[in-house]
């Protein structure tokens, strides 16, 4: 007769994983979570400093559930860790009418009656001064209900109240393949192979490694931060708010302003210059292509900053094609449930995706709670 070590256990605890463990562990379930590292150490280094958060996402129709249901889990979240984790800010997004952004984001309002504040590029200009050089043709979506959050908060929030609910956590423990066998799942590590009935793997960047089936693409994401060239020059959050940015080749600006003679957080998304890459041979090193593209940019469209970053991140982000991201178990079976893909963007998403995970591995459907449907966003049934 089999012994189990648990019911259930989570591999990889980033900002899904850890999730996961809070949602299994307030559930009552004995669950296990394993992480390479420390927990919070290499994880959420993907995106440092703060992240935003928003309803009108236009990727999925499925999507706009799924965040209103974050929202609600993070509310839970801040309640169970006693700590603040959402700023509730408000946001914007500017680019072309009919462009996946800014229109994206208009057309997701209006299909799911989403509270937001139109611009034109005039009114743009003249609301939120330090954008320039934003074309007649494009708009900008302001949403109250967008706003900020604290990803390394978040993480150690949720991994706390997974522990404070029973979960069992082990750092420094790299889970290296995973059997499924009769009745359950045998992990395997260095230490010791572990026995469980159901897993969940969300392990980011090595998640493909352990379940190859799931085809995800590993990158190199730089994160810059810059000194406005003067103080009070207008980079407050009131003034310069979270916000993203499609320009007219394609490329997006994510960024927020910042408090005081705190550095302003920009990132460039370009993916026709991201090469994949090996998640365990990123270079940390800073290069000189990871801000001198961002930083060109930077006198016609947010001028007032030094133009030499005061420091920046590197670290890595994965992404799947064909959809926002994959979430699911590989060829049906109920002991493996596997998420990830979701690039650089899925922190806001985790509480609901963490939701998600525990109805799957408890055999409760997908998104049986307030998800509808939530594997088929991520493209596994």
């Amino acid at each position: 007769m089999t012994r189990w070590d648990a019911e259930a256990a989570v591999v990889g605890l980033g900002s899904w994983g850890a999730s996961a463990l809070w949602r299994l562990a307030a559930r009552g379930v004995d669950v296990l979570g394993f992480d390479q590292s420390a927990v919070g150490r290499d994880a959420d280094s993907r995106q440092p400093g703060s992240t935003m958060f928003r309803l009108s996402r236009s990727e999925h129709p499925g999507l706009v559930a799924l965040a209103r249901r974050s929202r609600e889990l993070w509310a839970e979240l801040e309640d169970a860790a006693r700590t603040r984790l959402f700023v509730p800010s408000g946001g914007l997004v500017v680019g072309p009418q009919d462009g996946p952004t800014a229109g994206g984001a208009l057309r997701t309002a209006r299909d799911h009656d989403i509270d937001v504040r139109t611009f034109s590029a005039r009114a743009l200009r003249f609301q939120y001064p330090r954008h320039t050089g934003v074309p007649d043709h494009h708009i900008g979506v302001w949403e109250p209900s967008a706003g900020l959050l604290r990803p390394e908060a978040a993480l150690h929030a949720a991994v706390g109240a997974a522990r404070t609910a029973g979960a069992r956590v082990f750092e420094y423990t790299r889970i290296t393949a995973i059997d499924l066998v009769p009745g359950g799942v045998v992990l395997r590590s260095a230490q010791r192979d572990v026995r469980v009935r159901r897993v969940a793997v969300t392990a980011g960047p090595w998640l493909s490694r352990l379940v190859p089936e799931v085809p995800l693409e590993t990158y190199r994401a730089p994160v810059t931060w810059f000194r406005p060239l003067e103080a009070d020059a207008g980079f407050a959050p009131e003034e310069f708010p979270v916000f993203v940015r499609e320009f007219d080749d394609g490329r997006v600006l994510h960024g927020s302003g910042a408090e005081g003679d705190q550095d302003i957080r920009l990132s460039l998304e370009d993916r026709g210059v991201a090469k994949p890459t090996d998640p365990d041979d990123v270079d940390p090193a800073v290069l000189y292509e990871d801000w001198s593209g961002l930083a060109k940019l930077l006198p016609a469209k947010v001028p007032g900053l030094h133009p030499l970053p005061a420091r920046t991140a590197t670290s890595r982000t994965t992404r799947t094609p064909g959809a926002p991201f994959v979430l699911g178990s590989p060829a049906g079976d109920p002991r493996l449930v596997v998420a990830g893909g979701s690039g650089a963007r899925g922190l806001q998403h985790s509480t609901g995706i963490g939701d998600a995970l525990a109805d799957l591995l408890l055999g409760a459907g997908a998104g049986a709670g307030a998800v509808p449907d939530a594997a088929a966003i991520g493209g596994l049934r």
